[in-house]
């Protein structure tokens, strides 16, 4: 929605003003075609030539992301500790060994069904899982798992940001390939030079539009994808990082309601539960 109305605002407001300076209008019409498939093609021929088969699938699958919401909301920080939560009180009546079904087979799970529902969670749920797997099957120090979270949190947003990274370089090389569509408008331009004056300003005016264009795209559309693709990459590292920050207080030895304390102090502030909030959620839960 927001990139909708983001887009709309662009080139409504820089058309607007360009209309108000009684613009040609019809030069931008007639020129745009052209030069939007040569700029806009180089650009796409190039992060071909540059990405291998791996990057540039997942390129296009990140630019796509951008017209869904985001994952994090109160609600949502609620639920994930609430998941937690279950996880802990399981281990503390059972013991660890009754969590192998669980973190095997997570969607069958009476405790991370519902978490697993929603396949944007499938990262963090691995994540948990594969944490409370080595937990429960090899006894190493409690700073030896946080080595080994930080490890998979690295890994998972260095991946989730190589999309921005791409799209950033294209966005970077726009104004140099409208630069390339005005040169070439411009050899076209010097072919006329037998024309009436209109005629050369035409063309002028058709070669010129190369390099708006690309400077637009650059800076108007193409570089406010990739920060937004980086926003949401980066909301993955707060997702993972309340996630270790409970685990780490509970793999240490601390009780449920303490590791999950820990947990809710690392949600950023504006979405962060209360302490009461979270305690009625985790009530409700177990009253299911």
């Amino acid at each position: 929605m927001f990139v909708i109305l983001g887009t709309i605002i662009v080139i409504g407001c820089i058309l607007s003003g360009f209309i108000l300076e009684k613009g040609n209008f019809d030069l931008i019409l007639s020129a745009a075609p052209p030069e939007l498939l040569m700029i806009a093609g180089a650009s796409l021929g190039a992060l071909v030539i540059s990405s291998p088969k791996e990057v540039l699938i997942a390129t296009f699958k990140g630019a796509m992301t951008i017209f869904g919401g985001m994952t994090t909301s109160k609600a949502y920080y609620t639920e994930l500790l609430t998941t937690l939560s279950g996880l802990y009180m399981k281990i503390r009546r059972e013991g660890l060994v009754s969590i192998e079904k669980d973190v095997e087979r997570p969607a069958e799970s009476p405790i991370f069904a519902n978490f697993a529902k929603n396949k944007k969670n499938h990262e963090v749920l691995v994540f948990i899982c594969d944490t409370m797997r080595i937990f429960s099957t090899v006894n190493i120090e409690a700073h030896e798992f946080e080595t080994i979270m930080d490890a998979d949190i690295e890994a998972t947003v260095h991946e989730a940001l190589i999309p921005a990274h791409s799209i950033t370089k294209v966005a970077d090389g726009l104004p140099a390939m409208g630069i390339v569509a005005c040169v070439l408008g411009v050899v076209i331009t010097m072919g006329k030079l037998n024309e009436p004056a209109e005629v050369l300003g035409h063309s002028i005016g058709a070669a010129l539009v190369g390099t708006f264009m690309g400077v637009l795209l650059a800076y108007g559309f193409v570089a406010p994808v990739a920060t937004n693709i980086e926003y949401r990459a980066k909301e993955t590292e707060s997702i993972l990082l309340v996630a270790k920050a409970s685990l780490t207080a509970f793999v240490g030895g601390n009780p449920p309601p303490v590791a999950l304390e820990a947990g809710r102090r690392a949600i950023p502030i504006h979405q962060r539960p209360t302490f009461e909030q979270l305690e009625e959620a985790i009530k409700a839960s177990k009253g299911k």
